[in-house]
């Protein structure tokens, strides 16, 4: 009996399991085809990046209901338990990310034919990094792995660096000349949605450290105040 209800266990965190990475897999195209579409100016495809954040959203409902029906029918415990209900604090933090995909989407809608400020070269290497820390995480919580978790904490770093790079930039060119205010005001916006999809990542690294050693470790610890935008 006890071997059959955890092959019943396995069977369904391995459904869980696999959705999260068809979900992780439309998280990253999303933020893909957000800065492709900031980059050229691609109206149409940042409507499509908007418009797929609903089928995003239903798949975070499908995963959080796999793991309810987990917790009630099969009652799991320990590192079981941490296991179901990291993956159901995953799908939030990855669902937000989508959310700050869209808004860059939103904001190349904002600028309609607005020619860019500058060449884009500080944000493509921050949404880089951000894919990076979500799929690095994503792999450590496959693999339990709570050491791997811990690393991506040196990357948020990084996305918060070229984030104040491009906020100091920006900030110098529109004091200089305060005709460019809406054009960099954009830039700003779309900067601080990806340090916030660096931030979303770590918080996955968290997750993963706890179900790994039962531990709640805070990665992020940036104060209130030191941000460029907060």
């Amino acid at each position: 009996m006890a071997s059959s209800l955890r092959s019943i266990f396995d069977r369904e965190l391995s459904q869980v399991r696999d959705d999260l990475l068809r979900m992780g897999k439309l998280v990253d195209t999303a933020i893909v085809n957000a800065i492709q579409a900031l980059r050229e100016g691609d109206l149409n495809l940042a409507q499509q990046v908007i418009a797929k954040d609903a089928v995003i959203n239903d798949w975070r409902f499908k995963i959080e209901e796999e793991c309810l029906t987990i917790i009630a029918t099969q009652q799991p415990a320990a590192s079981d338990l941490r296991t179901v209900v990291a993956a159901m604090n995953i799908v939030n933090d990855m669902e937000r990310i989508a959310d700050h995909a869209a808004g860059i989407a939103k904001t190349v809608l904002r600028m309609g034919d607005l020619p860019l400020l500058k060449p884009l070269v500080d944000l493509p290497r921050m949404a880089d990094v951000a894919r990076d820390m979500l799929r690095r995480s994503l792999e450590a919580y496959f693999a339990h792995d709570a050491e791997a978790a811990q690393a991506i904490a040196g990357q948020d770093d990084d996305v918060d660096h070229l984030y104040q790079t491009v906020f100091d930039e920006l900030l110098g060119i529109m004091a200089r000349d305060p005709s460019t205010l809406a054009r960099g005001t954009y830039l700003l916006w779309c900067g601080h949605n990806l340090e916030r999809i660096g931030d979303r990542a770590t918080n996955i690294a968290e997750r993963v450290i706890f179900m790994s050693t039962g531990t709640m470790k805070e990665l992020n610890t940036k104060r209130p105040g030191t941000g460029a935008l907060e």
